[in-house]
């Protein structure tokens, strides 16, 4: 493709099964309801519901509005690209999409960190939590998460858009995701690959090594705690948090930290495997959040019992 055509065809790889694009169309659409719902549930409760004005729930509303912002940037086009023909889209409809998808993405590694240092602190400090986590102090830490994504995205995707794109256009893939369009670069992309590795050292792997050592000093805390009550009630203070950082991390490392040796810079095809696992990522996970917070958690539940209450009973 020369650079003055600049547009892709994102496909999934399923054009030649229209029934199987029929059924991922209602599948990815069900999910994508649950999604706004869910996430939505979880954002206005933490508005509304004043027990719930505390860090831990003011970081959980940031991740349900990054999941909601994240999912839209990317499932209403593949929705549309599932049941139409023209799967196109064009760079710069394609650059908004991997900005945007980008920013979420990192901007939930970092947020993600920072929550896990909110939950040593609430655990292994209790009684100086209020002065450490204060609104001086929670409220720049989101924002500051939130610039990194902005950044780390505005930078990569400024790099990615000013390669010369001349191979096969077709993005095996349900979205513009960044590494599948610097693949068909005719370039040199060595710079973008040195960006990329130091983007994933500062944005992905240094949040995940606070969580590691966040976590390392909670468990160590609470096995420190001699009544299995007393274990019981100050694991589950963060055990949504950890199963959801186990999910998200989990599904990125098998997706970017996998072998590269099966794939070849003329491979036009993304496996099937990684697709499943960017299906799951970009669709499962955010769904998953709000049902694992909930599900865990007794005051987001008390707080859903009493919003639906105070809604019925108003009319």
């Amino acid at each position: 493709m020369g650079k003055s055509n600049q547009s892709f065809v994102t496909e999934f790889g399923l054009s030649g099964h229209p029934r199987l694009e029929l059924l991922f169309f209602v599948l990815i659409f069900l999910m994508y309801v649950v999604i706004l719902l869910g996430n939505g549930t979880l954002i206005l409760i933490s508005i509304l519901d004043p027990h719930l004005h505390t860090p831990m729930y003011f970081f959980l509303g940031n991740l349900s509005f990054l999941d909601i912002c994240y999912t839209t940037t990317s499932i209403p086009s593949t929705l549309v690209s599932l049941l139409s023909e023209r799967k196109t889209i064009s760079l710069s409809g394609c650059a908004v999409q991997m900005f945007l998808g980008l920013a979420m993405g990192t901007t939930e590694c970092v947020l993600l960190g920072m929550m896990s240092f909110d939950r040593y602190v609430a655990i292994c400090n209790p009684l100086r939590y209020p002065i450490i986590m204060s609104k001086d102090a929670y409220v720049p830490m989101a924002v500051g998460s939130w610039f990194a994504g902005i950044v780390n995205s505005a930078v990569q995707t400024t790099f990615v858009v000013q390669l010369l794109f001349c191979r096969n256009n077709v993005i095996n893939h349900f979205s513009c995701e960044i590494l599948a369009v610097m693949k068909m670069a005719c370039a040199d992309i060595s710079g973008n690959e040195f960006i990329m590795f130091v983007a994933t050292i500062l944005f992905t792997l240094m949040p995940l090594l606070l969580i590691i050592i966040s976590y390392s000093l909670i468990i160590s805390s609470i096995l420190k705690i001699h009544s299995s009550e007393g274990r019981s009630k100050a694991f589950s203070t963060c055990s949504a948090h950890l199963t959801v950082v186990i999910i998200f991390y989990g599904t990125i490392l098998s997706m970017y930290m996998k072998p590269k040796s099966k794939e070849t810079f003329n491979s036009d095809d993304l496996d099937a495997t990684n697709k499943i696992i960017s299906m799951f990522y970009g669709v499962m996970t955010p769904m998953m959040n709000p049902l694992i917070y909930s599900l865990r958690n007794k005051d987001v539940k008390e707080a859903v019992k009493h919003l639906l209450n105070r809604r019925f009973f108003s009319k």
